[in-house]
């Protein structure tokens, strides 16, 4: 199909070519020419992405590569493929991509287009990875988007901390993407097929025996290692501790959900008609649980503000897998909104760390005690962001915790909606804790010997000459993100819109009917019930006063002499986290064993 289709591989080819112009030409090009056309391709692939997505509402645009499609049901062409999930991503990453951009113009010193480049890079590889109906393209894809992660992580090579936390990140991602191309090979071994509606066909009706499942445990580590899911997160708040402000936006908001997107995907077009959905759901529902768990309780031990934010995000990619995990189109659809809701958020808390980062330089959360209180603007945005993140309604955030919490629910998981009141008010009890110390200058005065010392590795200052005033660039960034995360909870049909969209990204069967024979796309169920709800606006009030009682423990903990139980706990979870890489290998091949004897062992 012709048209539309043909802005998919455009917008990827688009962000690589200008990578290029901007890495050899970086050096002689003024800065502002520089920030200007990165930014204005960003903002062309987003405006594409757009209109993808409006055409998707007819059913998925598909795109043969070079012509080579399929005769009678056979190709060795690569398809691109949009419906209205992929399309989705693809206009989240424009979004978040041109907002980091921006932000940087005034951030960053002398990059001399080399981080411009790496970011569109990122950008191509994202957008690729979305579109992508060929298993050994994603991983190609997603390897691209990886390969420019680690440059921009250790971006400021001349930190030690830099350095360690890229190599970290690169060591264990590129190992997951490893294992997965060994899983591919074993299905490329059984039927001869690496398309991915090709595959659907030559495994659905089948048994599944030890070689399907091991495949698809192999398939999938690479993408729950991108996805930050516990064991296989450890990377990500060494990661995105140390890389520079606006790459933490895309990591946060974009890399780590493209992670679930993958293991979404690969399941339901390749896997779902031959592991049964009971083994699938068991196995997710433990990894979302212990991940939402282990995430929230180490968020909640941190001071040093972006690593708090890693945390954060683990715990909520936890709450995510438990809205895949139930395995209906409404659970997957309030994951959308969540997704969208928590881009935001979490993209305005990381571009206000880094202001704080650049005019203090620190964001230890004691060492920033009371400094920052002439600074009502952030100060504003940061507690509205911090309240969004904890579940506040009108926010996206809220509207997508409402839709998982119900759909698990009915599924027959109530403890389910516990745990996203608890892992919410968890998070955001952090943020607020460490907003109330530095904004407002509440909470216990932190003694000399808490001050003494290394300041924890934290990143130092990105730019030399911070001017007395946040630049407009960087003010409209977070403006945007923030009305963005705002916009997902109050635009009316965003929910029926993500439900709708879950409805086609489950739908395996159509997705290789239309794509390899043509046929129709099937019809859409009535309208789905993914909207605001009593219960759900309870809930989201609730988890934001639990935030309010957790912020206020954290401030005055010296007084709650009970919370000291909690500290063997904290020990044993930080030793875990040792920072050596060798650890986090041995931690990935346990999660690997756990995931077979989920999956694998009942059907043996």
């Amino acid at each position: 199909m012709s048209g539309p289709a043909e802005l998919m591989p455009a917008m990827v080819a688009t962000c690589v070519v200008v990578a290029c112009v901007l890495a050899v030409a970086g050096r002689v090009l003024p800065r502002r020419v520089i920030d200007g056309l990165a930014i204005a391709t960003m903002l062309g692939v987003t405006c594409a992405a757009v209109v993808l997505l409006r055409y998707t509402g007819e059913g998925r645009r598909y795109l043969w590569m070079g012509g080579w499609g399929p005769h009678d049901g056979v190709s060795v062409g690569i398809p691109f493929v949009a419906d209205p999930a992929s399309a989705g991503l693809a206009v989240l990453v424009g979004v978040l991509t041109t907002c980091a951009l921006l932000f940087s113009w005034h951030y960053l010193d002398a990059v001399h287009g080399h981080f411009h480049a790496l970011v569109l890079l990122f950008a191509a590889g994202t957008e690729g990875f979305a579109f992508s109906g060929d298993l050994f393209d994603l991983i190609v894809f997603f390897e691209l988007m990886g390969g420019a992660a680690y440059a921009l992580t250790a971006f400021h090579i001349e930190d030690e901390t830099s350095l360690q936390g890229g190599l970290n990140f690169a060591i264990v991602n590129s190992l997951g993407a490893y294992l997965s191309l060994t899983g591919l090979a074993l299905l490329y071994a059984r039927v001869g097929q690496l398309g991915l509606p090709q595959l659907h066909d030559a495994l659905a009706h089948q048994r599944a025996d030890a070689l399907v499942v091991t495949s698809f445990v192999l398939v999938m580590t690479g993408f729950l290692v991108k996805g930050a899911l516990v064991p296989f997160h450890f990377w990500t708040a060494d990661a995105e501790a140390v890389a520079p402000t606006p790459v933490c936006v895309l990591f946060s908001g974009v890399m780590v959900e493209l992670g679930l997107y993958g293991v979404a995907r690969v399941y339901w077009t390749v896997y779902a008609e031959t592991i049964p959905a009971a083994d699938i759901r068991r196995a997710f529902l433990v990894i979302g649980a212990v991940t939402a768990v282990v995430g929230a309780v180490m968020c909640l031990g941190q001071r040093h503000f972006k690593r708090l934010l890693a945390f954060s995000t683990i715990a909520h990619m936890g709450l995510f897998m438990l809205g895949f995990a139930v395995l209906t189109p409404d659970g997957l659809g309030g994951v959308a909104v969540y997704v969208l809701g928590h881009a935001g958020v979490k993209g305005v808390l990381f571009l206000l760390a880094g202001v704080l980062l650049n005019r203090y330089g620190t964001i230890d959360e004691l060492r920033l005690f009371r400094l920052a209180r002439d600074q009502r603007l952030v100060a504003t945005v940061f507690f509205a962001a911090a309240l969004a993140l904890a579940g506040l309604p009108p926010f996206g955030t809220a509207l997508g915790k409402s839709i998982a919490e119900d759909a698990a629910a009915t599924a027959g998981y109530p403890w389910a909606t516990a745990l996203f009141v608890l892992v919410s008010a968890a998070t955001g009890g952090a943020v607020l804790r460490f907003g109330a110390r530095t904004f407002l200058g509440w909470g216990d005065t932190p003694a000399p010997d808490q001050l003494a010392g290394t300041r924890l590795g934290e990143a130092v200052p990105e730019e030399d000459d911070m001017p007395a005033r946040t630049p407009a660039t960087m003010l409209s960034a977070i403006g945007i993100l923030l009305a963005s995360a705002l916009a997902v909870g109050v635009v009316p049909g965003v929910g029926r819109a993500a439900a709708h969209a879950a409805e086609r990204l489950i739908d395996g069967k159509g997705y290789a009917g239309q794509v390899l024979a043509g046929q129709p796309p099937a019809p859409l169920l009535p309208e789905p019930a993914a909207a605001w709800t009593g219960p759900g606006i309870w809930l989201g009030l609730l988890s934001t006063l639990l935030a309010l009682v957790v912020a206020a423990a954290g401030l005055w903990s010296g007084r709650l002499r009970w919370m000291n139980v909690a500290d063997p706990v904290m020990r044993r979870l930080h030793r875990v986290h040792s920072g050596h890489v060798g650890d986090y290998v041995a931690w990935m091949f346990a999660g690997m064993a756990v995931l077979v004897a989920l999956v694998g062992l009942p059907l043996v």
